[in-house]
């Protein structure tokens, strides 16, 4: 927390907290570094409204033409809204009403702030640092302050100054950040349906029609490999952006492919989900230089697939095994943990491969795969140190894995049998209506 006079930016991560209790001032500057902003949960009364919605009667207040105008502007970004407020629902439709704006999730009762916005952030799937949280009343931001400091705290004075900010700012505005609350809402009918139905996950993907695509990577697909780089964390092997200046020239070099991962099913089309960057080494290994991938796809067995497909693509390219090189941070476990489950274990990158089929996990690859650093080796060197890197390996002399029958790559094409006719229509069962406010 900052104190009256103090700046309320962090300085070491960057992130802003609000105000003191009791203080007027506005964060002094926008955050310098860290996570961009994906959604914005906002209260209603003297926020979002120029007024407070139960005291007013019949005479509702009017939205707050300033906030309007960021809503606005901050959904043409790519940047989704939500509502953390203490009211009724109807509100929160009110709210959606008068300015317009479309809000992929609604908190609204009498709890505290920080219990709504962690429950924002669990049906979204994103992490604190993703979210801003803004509220005229001091008291409310410094509740959500220190019970959630990664969240970035806010008062609506602070929101046109924060339009200029980097983390509201994206350097380019790709189709599907465009499109992002629609597919918030296309997830949340998709979730009312899966938990409706009564089979396995893949029984489920079948029903949802899912199809991965996986396509060499063109000039076009700079921009949205680029927005991926910045905004994912859960899966990512970097662990920090990419510029579009790298990844033209890892599209032109001979000696690297670049590919993307598209997704869509019955519910919406996610567009480009994922990509990574491999290249042949010299002893025969095939390395993954760059995976990344949106946690919107996230148990849509999007990851599983393109790790097969990767996999595969190596062992037909003659590689002894497949290396992904990874940085370890607390954000990245899941990728770690999906790279377990096919198979991949912690290894030095001069060691020879294992052998194939190998499974046990040694100390240093639970280590790795725990993010915590691992004993040092006889030249005196951390294995796997928690901020630096571990390649991961899995060789390719044994089984392979198969692939499911949705998803499409350019070495490995579908199946020339159709898909049996549940898994193109599903049970003739209507779908469940969007949810969220409207």
């Amino acid at each position: 927390m900052t104190t009256a006079g103090q700046p309320a930016g962090d300085p070491v991560t960057g992130r802003m907290v609000g105000p003191a209790v009791g203080s007027t001032a506005g964060p002094a500057a926008g955050p310098v570094a860290g996570t961009m902003v994906k959604c914005v949960a906002w209260d209603i009364d003297n926020t979002l409204l120029a007024g407070t919605f139960i005291e007013s009667g019949a005479r509702r207040p009017p939205a707050d033409p300033d906030m309007a105008a960021v809503l606005a502007e901050l959904t043409r970004r790519g940047i989704v809204h939500a509502i953390a407020s203490r009211n009724p629902p109807a509100a929160a439709a009110y709210a959606a009403e008068v300015t317009g704006a479309r809000f992929v999730a609604a908190e609204c009762g009498w709890d505290r702030k920080s219990a709504a916005i962690g429950r924002i952030l669990a049906d979204l799937g994103i992490a604190a640092d993703a979210l801003a949280f803004v509220d005229d009343d001091p008291y409310e931001r410094a509740e959500v302050s220190f019970a959630l400091p990664d969240v970035l705290v806010l008062s609506p004075e602070d929101m046109t100054e924060a339009l200029g900010w980097q983390a509201f700012s994206p350097a380019v505005v790709t189709a599907e950040a465009s499109r992002r609350g629609e597919l918030y809402l296309d997830r949340r009918r998709r979730q009312a349906a899966e938990r409706e139905f009564g089979g396995s996950r893949d029984d489920f993907l079948r029903y949802s029609q899912t199809r991965v695509t996986i396509a060499p990577a063109g000039p076009g697909d700079v921009d949205r490999l680029q927005e991926l780089s910045v905004r994912t964390h859960q899966f990512n092997t970097a662990g920090k952006g990419t510029t579009e200046a790298a990844f033209r020239a890892m599209i032109a070099s001979p000696g690297q492919d670049v590919v993307t991962v598209r997704l869509r099913d019955r519910f919406g089309d996610d567009g480009i989900v994922g990509g990574c960057v491999t290249e042949q080494r010299e002893n025969g290994h095939r390395s993954v230089r760059l995976l990344m991938m949106s946690c919107r796809a996230m148990g849509r067995g999007v990851i599983d697939a393109l790790l097969a497909w990767l996999i595969r693509a190596a062992a037909d390219d003659g590689a002894r095994a497949l290396d992904v090189p990874s940085v370890l941070n607390d954000r990245n476990v899941p990728l770690r943990l999906a790279l377990a489950a096919a198979g991949f274990r912690a290894a030095d990158p001069d060691a020879p491969e294992p052998h194939a089929g190998a499974s046990g996990t040694g100390p240093a690859e639970a280590a790795a795969l725990a993010g915590r650093p691992a004993a040092a080796d006889p030249a005196g060197r951390a294995d796997s140190a928690a901020g630096q890197r571990v390649v991961y390996r899995r060789a390719l002399a044994g089984p392979l894995p198969a692939l499911p029958g949705w998803i499409t790559g350019p070495a490995e094409p579908r199946p020339d049998r159709p898909l049996p006719p549940e898994a193109e229509t599903g049970p003739d069962r209507p779908l469940p209506p969007a949810g969220g406010v409207p």
